[in-house]
């Protein structure tokens, strides 16, 4: 008996009816095999099951319709030069007329007597022999059996397309492929499993997707809610967590970590070193921190917490555990603003408590760096502070038994394993961030790791007041802001940075300074941007802490590291070219002390709508095509809408990450890739929140029984994970 090759080792460009030309077309959108073909979900689907008669339309109505081509002309606009195809389609009932702008090769599809089905919206047509009219319809061709089996009408599957492959080509691929491999397709989810969550089999799902029943629900297949979707998606969202599960177990117990032991004369010195209480959020983490760290297995946490909660005091405690016990220990941060923040403001604790701690960074004088290094490379210096300086080969420690990374998104893995590296044994490490991570990020990109949150400000903090300012009306902004300045207050200006036009942006931002200067006589204006070299920024940072500085115009450089409790007022120019979690980071900037903060957005959006509203819109998804530019321009300008109106009236971190994730999706949300792109061709974590708890729950008891996935039963679970996640998370081989 001949043995088949498995559906993912079969190249699509062998598939019957397939080939090398429409092959190449089909890898564009990322077929490029038999199984990716099978696993090509359609993206909405077209509810064609109530055919009308052309005689039964009525204006504002939309419908589908099947007639035949009665005639078809092109003309040309004399005003526009728009090219306008408009053919007549006749059924028993009647006639209507069907409009194409800018689409000239239809001519030759529309020819008389060709059998159409359409789907569009009904329009008058005054003056026409036929008195409605659909203007850029949806439309099959449909052959003389079609015609006569689609009597009934049926749900219509639409495909993401290329040039050159239409959904109605996909729809008949996939129908062959199916023909062809539907006894091939391999279960993965054991019976065990997929029964008490009411999922069917692989092959019944996938035969459901892509031809589903006239009985399902559309807007069920359209939300993509279907058990035959969900079956899908939490196979994929399965296999990661067992992936992400038996990263961490291996993780754990690949080499011995440090137990630390708690000094307790040292902890209470710090206590009193502290001008504040702690909070009880503050409290709680340390305490998981701690624990994590008496283990002799290695400590591997994520810490969230929103900007202004403390968690650099959280760090503090785990930085002083790690010296109790004889080790040093390293806080890396991704920019120079932020590492000298750190240093300054931890150097006076570790003053208190006796304990050495330096700052290395990129441009320090070679003399001022080769006694960092040797204190290092010696254990005299037991804390370090700094920027990518601290991944240099040319630095060594004595004993690095506890490595803390902030921002850590704006590192990549590579970047924490070469820090890691520099340990002579496995460090703990912790990893914090001040960009809430919606839960199903967390538990996809962070499953590998434990997940601290402080979710609790200190006593007094107020939230800061935002609001928004079209351009037109930037003077009320300058009042507000003026105000703040007489009151004895201090203020940021903040330009974007974006790239390409990074010489332009900084240019304007250097402008501005100039007016401003003019504008708000007599207080004092500086400039802080990314170009400057490493003493004046410190220089202005300097400046504007001691009041010497009232007003400071500044790129993004500022949305991490200052920390001015005197700073009450940010405004942001060209607020719409910055995304949710940048304004939330520039937002924390102010506000920090006992005074009032505000922050003022200037867009030149026109009028937003407010949040209420804004969450009953639903954007329009580009769909390519000839208009296609136009609508994406015009969808661009509606989120940002929507991101600024969301913006204006949620304070909360993590319910801005959950919005954030609805309107830009995971893909960007995070702004860096970790691991690559995660691999979802069903599953989408903006929507598939709980189905990832579940997925989560069963990865976890799936192990606890089966630790090595070695029953008969979970032999194809276990090939797919290591096939899908082996080489992208390093789990070596199946064993």
């Amino acid at each position: 008996m001949q043995s088949h090759p498995p559906l993912w080792a079969t190249p699509i460009q062998y598939a019957k009816g397939v080939g090398p030309r429409r092959a190449q077309l089909l890898e564009k959108l990322g077929v490029m095999n038999v199984e990716d073909a099978l696993w090509f979900v359609p993206w909405r689907y077209d509810n064609r099951l109530e055919i009308l008669p052309i005689g039964n339309l009525l204006p504002g109505m939309k419908a589908t319709i099947r007639g035949r081509v009665e005639q078809c002309r092109v003309n040309t606009t004399s005003r526009r030069r728009l090219v306008v195809v408009a053919m007549t389609v006749r059924d028993e009932t009647g006639l209507i007329d069907c409009v194409f702008f800018n689409q000239p090769y239809l001519e030759s599809t529309f020819v008389p007597g060709v059998a159409v089905l359409l789907t569009g919206s009904v329009s008058p047509n005054p003056g026409s022999v036929s008195s409605m009219v659909m203007r850029g319809p949806e439309y099959e061709i449909l052959d003389g059996q079609d015609l006569e089996e689609n009597s009934g009408g049926r749900i219509i599957p639409i495909y993401h397309e290329t040039h050159g492959l239409s959904s109605k080509q996909l729809r008949r691929i996939i129908a062959s492929i199916f023909e062809h491999y539907a006894e091939r397709i391999q279960e993965v989810l054991p019976g065990n499993m997929r029964e008490p969550l009411g999922f069917p089999t692989l092959s019944e799902s996938l035969r459901a997707l892509h031809a589903p029943d006239p009985h399902q629900s559309v807007p069920l297949l359209n939300q993509h809610g279907t058990p035959e979707h969900q079956r899908l998606a939490f196979e994929e969202l399965l296999l990661l967590q067992l992936a992400l599960a038996i990263k961490r177990h291996r993780q754990v117990t690949a080499a011995p970590g440090i137990a630390f032991s708690q000094n307790r004369a040292l902890e209470g010195r710090l206590t009193s070193a502290l001008r504040f209480s702690l909070t009880v959020a503050q409290k709680r983490v340390i305490q998981e921190i701690f624990q994590d760290m008496n283990q002799p297995a290695c400590m591997n946490r994520l810490l969230q917490g929103d900007v202004g909660c403390g968690k650099t005091i959280v760090a503090l405690h785990a930085m002083v555990m790690a010296c109790g016990s004889g080790y040093q220990s390293a806080l890396m941060a991704p920019t120079e603003v932020l590492s000298e923040q750190h240093y300054w403001s931890l150097k006076p604790y570790f003053d208190a408590l006796d304990i050495s701690c330096v700052l290395l960074k990129g441009g320090q004088p070679g003399g001022e760096r080769a006694v960092t290094l040797a204190g290092l490379k010696s254990g005299e210096a037991q804390i370090v502070v700094g920027t990518h300086a601290l991944l240099q080969p040319d630095v060594h420690f004595a004993k690095l038994g506890l490595v803390i990374v902030d921002e850590q998104h704006k590192f990549g893995v590579l970047q924490r394993a070469i820090l890691r590296g520099k340990a002579p044994t496995q460090p703990d490490v912790l990893v914090m961030t001040a960009t809430p991570i919606p839960r199903t990020l967390a538990m996809t990109w962070y499953g590998d790791l434990d997940v601290s949150v402080i979710d609790e400000f200190p006593p007094g903090k107020k939230p800061v007041k935002t609001k928004l300012f079209e351009q037109k009306n930037r003077e009320r902004a300058h009042q507000l802001l003026r105000k703040e300045l007489e009151a004895g207050h201090q203020a940021y200006v903040v330009y974007p940075l974006v790239e390409p036009s990074e010489k332009v942006d900084l240019q304007a931002a250097l402008e501005a300074a100039e007016i401003l200067q003019k504008e708000f006589t007599p207080f004092r204006v500086g400039v802080l941007h990314g170009r400057l070299p490493s003493r004046e920024k410190r220089a202005i940072m300097v400046k504007f802490q001691e009041k010497e500085i009232d007003l400071l115009v500044a790129t993004t450089v500022v949305e991490v590291g200052l920390d001015v409790h005197n700073a009450t007022v940010m405004l942001i120019e060209d607020a719409e070219r910055f995304g949710l979690a940048q304004l939330h980071q520039l937002r924390g900037r102010v506000g920090r002390g006992e005074f009032q903060g505000h922050c003022l957005l200037v867009h030149s959006l026109g009028r937003i709508p407010s949040y209420g509203q804004q969450l009953a819109l639903k954007l329009e998804r580009s769909r390519g095509g000839p208009q296609s530019l136009a609508r994406s321009v015009d969808v661009s300008r509606s989120t940002a809408k929507r991101r600024l109106a969301v913006f204006s009236q949620l304070d909360d971190g993590f319910a801005l990450a959950e919005e954030d994730l609805k309107i830009r999706g995971p893909g960007q949300v995070l702004g860096v890739q970790q691991w690559g792109e995660i691999p979802f061709r069903a599953a989408d974590l903006a929507r598939d929140v709980d189905l990832l708890s579940k997925a989560r729950q069963f990865a976890m008891d799936l192990l606890q029984y089966d630790p090595d996935l070695s029953l008969p039963e979970h032999r194809a679970l276990k090939e797919t994970l290591f096939r899908k996640w082996g080489e992208r998370l390093a789990l070596g081989s199946i064993g």
